[in-house]
Order: C-alpha cells, then sequence, then structure tokens
C-alpha cells in the first residue's frame, strides 16, 4: 500500500466512524456505531468473519460455511444477513450461491472508531 492511499484510507475511516473516545458521539454516531458493534457479539458471526479473513481467494461461497462452522445453511443465511446489514460483509451472486467477502474499509472504520 503506497503512502497516498493510505492516507486516502485514513480519511474515509475518520470521515465515516469518529472516535468514541475523542469526543463525545451524537446520537446518530452512536446508533450507527452499536449496529456495528452489535453484528460482532455472535460468536458464529466473528468465526464468519474470521473465515473470510483468512481466506486466500478473499471470498467464500456460503455453502462453504456450513462444515467449518456445524451449522445449518439457513442459519449461516440469517448471520451473513446480519453482517451485511452492519456493513461488514458483502455478496456476490454467481448462479444459485452467493460469495461474501469482507467490507475492509467499514472494519478499519470501526477499528479506529475504538482506537485513541
Amino acid at each position: 500500500m503506497s503512502k497516498s492511499t493510505s492516507t486516502i484510507e485514513v480519511r474515509a475511516t475518520e470521515q465515516c466512524c469518529p472516535s468514541v473516545l475523542a469526543a463525545p458521539l451524537d446520537a446518530a454516531e452512536a446508533a450507527e456505531l452499536s449496529s456495528a458493534f452489535s453484528a460482532l457479539s455472535d460468536p458464529v458471526r466473528l468465526r464468519v468473519l474470521s473465515i473470510l479473513a483468512t481466506s486466500p481467494e478473499g471470498e467464500v461461497c456460503v455453502c462453504d460455511f456450513v462444515g467449518p462452522l456445524g451449522k445449518s445453511q439457513p442459519t449461516i443465511s440469517h448471520h451473513l444477513k446480519i453482517l451485511s446489514e452492519a456493513g461488514l460483509v458483502q455478496g456476490d451472486r454467481r448462479g444459485k450461491w452467493v460469495w461474501y467477502s469482507l467490507n475492509r474499509d467499514r472494519l478499519a472504520g470501526l477499528r479506529a472508531a475504538i482506537d485513541t
């Protein structure tokens, strides 16, 4: 990553999610951050993020979560919907299946929101 790309990403992160430690949040900022952090409060969803983060291809088919998570496909779809609504993952439908990947910018924004 070049220095200019890094600077752009930091600026985008700062605009998206202000640090909760830098100044008091207004109600809208608190609600937005709360929604995303709430999506992270489930062990299955954290495991989904971990699987996506460590995928060599950078994406995982919804069908490939069943075995590692030991959950039914409808349960996995429920968790992926929550993560998607929070902006943490995005799906790409290809025929019958949906391939998911992380929204790394959104995750960086959440990380910045709790960083000093």
